[in-house]
């Protein structure tokens, strides 16, 4: 850490870091509200591709934290960006939300189940068994597979949820074909993140609850990485991975007086 440049930039985390279950982390506020004062480049990171960034913010404003739109980064926005440079105007049958179908009609792409450059599995929380067999029948006809992000599960009052990580390791088992995923902890989501804000890794923090996401994409961009513990991870469950965080804080509130 001493040899570091000091941090230009943050990266957060928002399930965990920011919010849980709906409701703000004490201490989410006052960081949010020094990071604009600064006049630091920010960005708020999901692996969640169901809302648009207008939908997050709209969100994130009913619970009292001020993030604006320009400084929301989805997994869905990862993609479509990894789908414009790459193929640019091409075609994909998608399975998700409006924050996945949205992105990509953003970038001009034609959604379509004829024929299509690539299938795109997103988060939904109406996966349908005949959304799934199609996706299985174009993979198998050559559509490129590609995901928004690996969770296998997600957060609900009620528990876990089956998310797109689990989804994906289904159509996976019936065609053979691995997915592509674009979000966390493909570094390629906090790289095209900090492109987007005109930021640099090396002057960069990402701030996380989750070691298999959130920090190992951080370190896998170069970034110095925060682990809080007010979402996934336990203190003990830090040791039961090869990498470490920079730093290991109780939750948000403590990173405010480092802006």
């Amino acid at each position: 850490m001493a040899d570091r440049k000091p941090i230009e930039s943050w990266l957060t985390d928002m399930d965990g870091v920011l919010i849980h279950e709906g409701v703000p982390i004490p201490g989410a506020d006052a960081f949010l509200k020094k990071l604009r004062e600064s006049g630091k480049p920010f960005l708020v990171l999901t692996n969640n591709s169901i809302y648009t960034p207008r939908d997050l913010h709209a969100r994130l404003s009913r619970m009292g934290l001020d993030v604006p739109v320009d400084n929301i980064w989805t997994s869905a926005l990862a993609t479509a960006k990894f789908l414009d440079d790459q193929r640019p105007g091409g075609t994909a049958y998608v399975i998700g939300e409006a924050g996945l179908t949205t992105a990509l009609h953003d970038i001009g792409y034609v959604l379509t189940d004829h024929e299509p450059d690539y299938v795109v599995l997103g988060e939904t929380r109406t996966y349908s068994f005949e959304a799934m067999t199609k996706a299985v029948r174009l993979i198998n006809d050559g559509a490129r597979f590609i995901c928004t992000n690996p969770d296998e599960t997600g957060p609900s009052t009620e528990g876990p949820l089956p998310a797109t990580g689990a989804v994906a390791a289904l159509i996976t088992k019936a065609t053979g074909k691995q997915p592509y995923f674009a979000g966390k902890p493909n570094p390629l989501m906090m790289r095209t993140g900090l492109n987007a804000i005109g930021a640099h890794s090396e002057s960069s923090a990402m701030i996380g609850d989750r070691m298999d996401t959130d920090v190992l994409a951080g370190i896998e961009a170069g970034m110095q990485t925060y682990l809080v513990l007010t979402g996934l991870t336990r203190p003990e469950q830090v040791e039961n991975f090869p990498y470490r965080p920079s730093k290991i804080v109780d939750s948000i509130a403590d990173l405010v007086e480092r802006i």
